[in-house]
């Protein structure tokens, strides 16, 4: 698949914007600030825009979901941190998490047969996958599940792949940078998961 560079050159004021804002999001997300929310809301939006002009159609819908979680997870999180004065970490049953990831799976190759289909998708079957597989991380992240920056590792390794594959180099960065916030993160909610178990 040959580099169009006019392509690049138009989008990339766009991509750059989506990227840092994306950033900023999982950064207060991992830090369990409630504006983390405002900040994934405005990114999903712009790269909305950004993946239907790649032809990425799963990641443009998925973008629309993520808003619809961005909103019920801040109102998730606002009603624990009246409750509670903060965001606390909640435990997820492993027969929860085995059975939600098999959801994912079908639900993620049901859309991947509706993209092949009835879209000229460039990937639909990854793109479906990964679309399944990071709304319920985002499902996660907003129940405050740690089980969400696990995901999220596995995730966005494969999407670091799939963007690198549409020359999408600058959110593949992104990506691979989400990996290692991802990492992170995981470490900072355990270490607030031990402070809540030691306050109880």
């Amino acid at each position: 698949m040959p580099f169009n560079y006019e392509r690049s050159v138009l989008l990339s004021p766009l991509e750059i914007i989506a990227v840092i804002i994306s950033v900023i999001g999982v950064t207060l997300t991992i830090r369990r600030n409630m504006w983390c929310w405002w900040f994934n809301f405005i990114a999903c939006a712009l790269y909305a825009c950004f993946f239907f002009t790649v032809k990425l159609y799963g990641e443009t819908l998925l973008q629309f979901f993520f808003i619809l979680m961005n909103v019920y997870g801040f109102y998730y999180w606002l009603k624990g941190k009246r409750q509670d004065h903060e965001i606390r970490i909640e435990t997820i049953a492993t027969k929860t998490v085995v059975l939600q990831l098999g959801l994912a799976v079908l639900g993620g190759f049901l859309f991947g047969l509706i993209l092949k289909h009835f879209t000229d998708a460039a990937v639909p079957m990854l793109d479906s996958q990964l679309v399944a597989f990071s709304l319920l991380a985002t499902y996660w992240t907003s129940r405050k599940h740690i089980a969400t920056w696990i995901l999220w590792i596995f995730v966005n390794i494969l999407y670091v792949g799939m963007f690198s594959y549409k020359e999408l180099f600058l959110t593949a960065a992104l990506y691979a940078a989400f990996v290692g916030l991802a990492a992170y993160g995981w470490w900072q909610w355990e270490q607030a998961k031990q402070k809540q178990l030691g306050h109880a």
